[in-house]
């Protein structure tokens, strides 16, 4: 890394990463140019609201707003939205709208896109959920009625589906691999939250893999592989997003499934940077890179990578954690269950009353809470304590749950590895929080 102090900082890309960013890098102490620049035409906004209280009328797009206008003037950040990165040569960023700013640092903070199903393209009343611009005709096409078809049973998706259902919307939701929330929950709480939006009238469908989306007599209908099909009159495409590396690849970084960077957030090239979602950054598990794409980590990446630009040079860590509101129920989640073989629950899982701490190898790689906050908060610590020393068997209760609030039996389940890979062609989905 160049040991000068920068004395410009240019941030590509105005969702949280990019905005938490710049004003990290305020809060620090650095006092030279700062830009924020983004082709999204909103001023910096938070994003989940937009599948739940945004969609369903609670909030207007003004009370997403992450900060007022005038914090980023008296913070002298140059805040450009509407305005897209178009190339980055020696030390210069190229903009849309015709102006080069030369930079020290540069930060690539740029998500990610929707994916989009081909067979799905130039139809209306289909849609993605992205941004502050989809919104308006999503929220039309449910004012309508209905019936919604969403095709991927993830967090997204299963959020829009309990929203739609909150106004009686009939609603059927269509996922490729055998149960939803496949890539952010184990076995025995997918299988709860399957439970849960059948309680509610959601029709789910597992194992489905779509070949076709036509429209036919007025409505939009879906066709899968073994000759199944489904009709409505809106569809919701929530398939997870495509990482925007485009902008990294033209400039010669290297790339992946992200941009690659090391624990600090450095890419190939010492001065350029990258966080949140478009990150493919080293794991806590030697040798495996990981790309995570939820809001708190995405935040939390940011401010560190942010404090590295400028010369701190802490590895970044934490474990990535998220939460899901859906039929009144927060479900809050921690760490990654790919390699996880025990969950041990306190409380009543059916209920979603309770705490589950799961391990690989007796020691703890992530976690879940349903109505119990207090408890979620000591079991994410007991995440980010995985490393300092050993952890009992896994036939043991893990100790950190019994230090929780009383609530029921503790029980064990065995789990297997996941190591599922994404089919995009069929109906699946991502966790994008």
């Amino acid at each position: 890394m160049p040991e000068t102090a920068p004395r410009t900082v240019a941030v590509v890309g105005t969702g949280i990463a990019g905005a938490t960013a710049a004003l990290t890098l305020r809060q620090e102490g650095f006092a030279g140019r700062l830009l924020l620049i983004g082709d999204d035409p909103h001023p910096p906004y938070r994003r989940p609201p937009l599948s739940k209280d945004l969609l369903q009328g609670r909030l207007t797009p003004e009370q997403l707003r992450l900060k007022p206008q005038t914090t980023w003037e008296e913070l002298d950040i140059e805040l450009r939205t509407g305005t897209k990165a178009t190339g980055i040569a020696d030390g210069v960023l190229e903009c849309s709208d015709g102006s080069r700013v030369p930079y020290d640092r540069l930060l690539l903070a740029t998500g990610g896109r929707a994916r989009r199903l081909p067979y799905a393209a130039g139809h209306d009343h289909v849609h993605t959920l992205r941004g502050l611009g989809d919104v308006p005709a999503l929220r039309a096409d449910l004012e309508s009625g209905g019936p919604l078809l969403v095709i991927g049973a993830g967090l997204l998706g299963l959020e829009v589906a309990a929203s739609a259902r909150s106004k009686g919307i009939d609603v059927t939701v269509l996922e490729s691999g055998a149960e939803p929330l496949r890539r952010s929950l184990p076995a025995p709480l997918r299988r709860a939250v399957l439970r849960l939006h059948r309680s509610h009238g959601t029709r789910v469908h597992t194992g489905v893999t779509l070949t076709g989306l036509a429209p036919r007599g007025g409505a939009l209908v879906a066709t899968a592989r073994d000759g199944r099909s489904w009709q409505a009159h809106a569809v919701l495409v929530a398939c997870g997003i495509r990482p925007d590396v485009e902008l990294a690849a033209r400039a010669g970084l290297a790339v992946g499934d992200g941009i690659v960077v090391d624990a600090m957030g450095a890419s190939s090239d010492p001065r350029v940077f990258a966080a949140g979602d478009v990150a493919l950054r080293p794991d806590r598990t030697p040798g495996r890179r990981v790309r995570v794409e939820q809001w708190n980590h995405a935040r939390q990446h940011a401010a560190a990578v942010a404090r590295n630009m400028i010369g701190a040079r802490v590895p970044f860590t934490a474990a990535p954690w998220s939460w899901t509101h859906q039929y009144g129920v927060m479900l809050q989640m921690a760490g990654r269950f790919t390699d996880a073989d025990c969950l041990t629950v306190q409380g009543d899982l059916t209920g979603f009353d309770f705490a589950a701490l799961a391990t690989a190898r007796g020691r703890p790689v992530g976690a879940v809470a349903a109505g119990r906050p207090h408890d979620f908060r000591a079991l994410q610590a007991a995440l980010d304590r995985a490393d300092d020393g050993p952890f009992p068997a896994v036939d043991r209760t893990p100790p950190v749950l019994h230090a929780l609030a009383p609530g029921g039996r503790t029980t064990s389940h065995a789990l297997l590895p996941v190591r599922e890979t994404p089919d995009v062609g069929a109906a699946g989905s991502r966790a994008a929080r």
